[in-house]
């Protein structure tokens, strides 16, 4: 009964015979398209990096910039004495660029999801998320009061489960677009039920802010969600995060999360290089473009030899295979190849849906996505 090294071994051992366990990779090369990755030379389909800043020169000399002027760590938190200059610049960018009155930062996305639901919903509150959303909204949701799932993008379903609850301060969240899956959210309807019942909206907007909307607002862009959290280490290429929205719902956040009130500050130098990306992304919209591009190269590409990619737009390009062996064995293939593929098996996904998840990025050529989608035509044939 007490003995933990049998539990975990067994666990373990369950993992393995399921082809469950996970293999962590060691880049070897700044994150980009063409990176060496567990020792090997690759095209990488593998990141998040979907602008392709994570390692271009204008990012680099942004962040060497802002360690000159600041330094690399900030040494406390927020309220303490390491919220600076570079954090309080990157707010007001913030605020200004999705046009709401207050930005807070945060380290990472986890930590935001679970720093707003933890510090603002209790036992009273009823939070309807969609069925698909991240691991960490629905780990949030159960440390925030009583969270309950409806059917992916069923907008009634959620006006109905609002209509339930009405007796209830409520929250209806959602991923902007779903990470596994590439599709996105019917945000502009998660957003009006949530107002119509009198419920706060909060969109996690991770993998479409820089990809989707003018001046890459993404997915909540021409509606307005009551909270946004966004993250700065995939398409802005640096890192960290931040939950954008009205002073009457961020300052409490600040003053209630303890991820926020119990964390050394982000980085001032990864702020002050996330403040220029997002004054990049405004002024110059040809990296979205070009991404938008090899999007629907991709797909075509991919149509052309018979692989049925799930319906997205966005830089992420799910293929199902279903079995946890068949799609290890043709992201093996694949990395065999020089082409490096993730394979994603359950409790990411449901079970019976494994598949591999294609990232793209403006970076990718036409070539790249030639050999891709060549190399993806010989595993269907497999």
């Amino acid at each position: 009964m007490n003995d933990w090294a049998a539990h975990l071994r067994q666990r373990m051992a369950d993992a393995d015979a399921a082809s469950l366990r996970r293999v962590r990779t060691t880049l070897a090369s700044p994150q980009q398209v063409k990176a060496r990755i567990n020792g090997r030379d690759v095209l990488n389909f593998s990141s998040n990096d979907y602008l392709g800043w994570a390692n271009d020169p204008f990012t680099v000399d942004a962040l060497k910039r802002g360690a000159d002027r600041y330094g690399v760590g900030s040494g406390a938190s927020h309220w303490v004495v390491g919220h600076s200059d570079a954090h309080a610049d990157l707010e007001a960018e913030i605020c200004d660029w999705l046009g709401v009155e207050r930005a807070a930062l945060f380290c990472t996305g986890y930590l935001a999801n679970l720093g707003v639901l933890s510090a603002l919903a209790d036992s009273d509150t009823r939070i309807h998320q969609d069925r698909l959303n991240h691991a960490s909204l629905l780990q949030a949701g159960s440390l925030g009061g009583q969270s309950r799932r409806f059917s992916h993008g069923d907008v009634e379903q959620l006006r109905q489960r609002l209509e339930q609850g009405s007796q209830w301060r409520q929250w209806v969240v959602s991923d902007g677009v779903f990470s596994m899956d590439g599709d996105v959210a019917p945000v502009a309807g998660y957003v009006g039920a949530a107002h119509s019942a009198g419920a706060i909206c909060l969109i996690d907007d991770a993998h479409g802010l820089g990809v989707l909307g003018p001046q890459g607002r993404g997915s909540t862009a021409g509606c307005v969600p009551d909270l946004v959290m966004g993250t700065l280490g995939k398409a802005l290429g640096c890192g960290g995060a931040f939950v954008a929205g009205p002073a009457w719902l961020v300052d409490p956040i600040c003053q209630f999360s303890k991820p926020y009130t119990y964390t050394t500050a982000l980085s001032p130098a990864l702020a002050f290089a996330s403040a220029e990306n997002i004054r990049r992304l405004r002024r110059d919209p040809s990296h979205q473009r070009l991404l938008q591009s090899r999007i629907g190269y991709f797909k075509t590409q991919a149509a052309a030899r018979g692989i049925q990619i799930e319906p997205s737009d966005t830089a992420i390009q799910p293929w199902i295979l279903g079995a946890n062996e068949r799609v290890l064995a043709a992201s093996d293939r694949l990395k065999a190849a020089g082409l490096w593929v993730s394979a994603i098996r359950p409790p990411t996904v449901p079970a019976g849906t494994a598949r591999l998840r294609i990232a793209l990025s403006a970076a990718h050529t036409d070539s790249h996505l030639d050999q891709l989608c060549d190399e993806l035509a010989q595993c269907n044939d497999a």
